[in-house]
C-alpha cells in the first residue's frame, strides 16, 4: 500500500477536528516543500551567475 493510501486510511479513523489538523499540516508540509525548492532553485541561479555578477568588467556598475 502507497503511503498516501495508509495516510487516508488512518485519517477516516480520526474525529473530524483531528483529520482537519492532518490536513492543515499536509499543507504546511507542501507549502514548507514549495519555499525549499525555491530556494534551491535561488542558490542554483546565483552559484550560475556568479562568474557574471563577479568579474572586474562588472564592478565598474557596483558604482552607479
Amino acid at each position: 500500500m502507497a503511503i498516501a493510501d495508509l495516510i487516508y486510511e488512518q485519517s477516516k479513523k480520526l474525529p473530524e477536528h483531528l483529520a482537519r489538523e492532518v490536513l492543515d499540516f499536509v499543507g504546511y508540509l507542501a507549502e514548507r516543500q514549495e519555499r525549499d525548492q525555491g530556494r534551491d532553485l535561488i542558490n542554483a541561479q546565483e552559484s550560475a551567475l556568479k562568474a557574471v555578477w563577479d568579474n572586474p568588467e562588472d564592478q565598474a556598475w557596483d558604482r552607479v
